[in-house]
């Protein structure tokens, strides 16, 4: 279970900013692990992208440095008011993940970071769902999230990390099959590659 510092993360920015910059040095910085999800990926201006659950816009201000068309969605209306001040080239809306008030195939790409340890299983299938409807054909959804470490050297410090700011639910994610998941969604290819000992992964998968 998550302590205290969980809430304070989410209250305080500052402290929610010097967590992630401290938890993405196993990967080499903050701005390495902000861009892993859109490594291989090829985006323009008129590249229609969604930043799901986008927080605060971290991964929003690089997305915007490429395509004319990104939105923002989050259910958080603190975090789209912190992600428009920060960001204001992109458009925001405030929806649930499950639910997104889009027309089917209206994007290129669906991009999320870190935000489905969070959810429950239900609401996970759910937003599988939403991502594939969402998407056009030939579209790819890149995520990066926890994943169980491979190298036992990591688990220590991501059992710490998972006991002080996240619930059950990220403990579920690193049992979940994930690309098993998104294949039984419909995603027809899902390459994946392991980072900081195994224990974050990113997907791409493709309609």
């Amino acid at each position: 279970m998550a302590t205290i510092l969980r809430d304070w993360s989410y209250r305080y920015q500052w402290l929610y900013d010097s967590i992630s910059w401290l938890a993405a040095i196993a990967v080499g910085g903050e701005t390495r692990f902000r861009q892993l999800a859109l490594q291989g990926l090829t985006l323009e201006k008129n590249t229609k992208v969604l930043d799901l659950c986008c927080g605060a816009g971290p991964v929003t201000e690089y997305l915007v440095r490429f395509s004319d068309q990104v939105t923002g969605l989050d259910a958080s209306p603190n975090a789209i008011k912190r992600a428009s001040q920060r960001v204001p080239q992109a458009q925001y809306v405030e929806a649930f993940a499950e639910r997104m008030p889009f027309e089917d195939q209206t994007f290129d790409v669906v991009h999320t970071s870190a935000a489905l340890h969070e959810m429950q299983p239900e609401q996970l299938r759910a937003i599988l769902g939403e991502v594939y409807r969402v998407l056009k054909p030939n579209g790819v959804f890149t995520l990066v999230d926890f994943h169980q470490p491979t190298n036992p050297l990591f688990f220590p410090g991501v059992a710490l990390f998972l006991g002080l700011f996240e619930t059950e639910t990220a403990w579920q994610l690193l049992k979940t099959d994930l690309v098993g998941e998104l294949k039984q969604v419909g995603f027809r290819r899902c390459d994946r590659t392991l980072h900081a000992g195994g224990s974050l992964q990113v997907i791409q998968s493709y309609v």
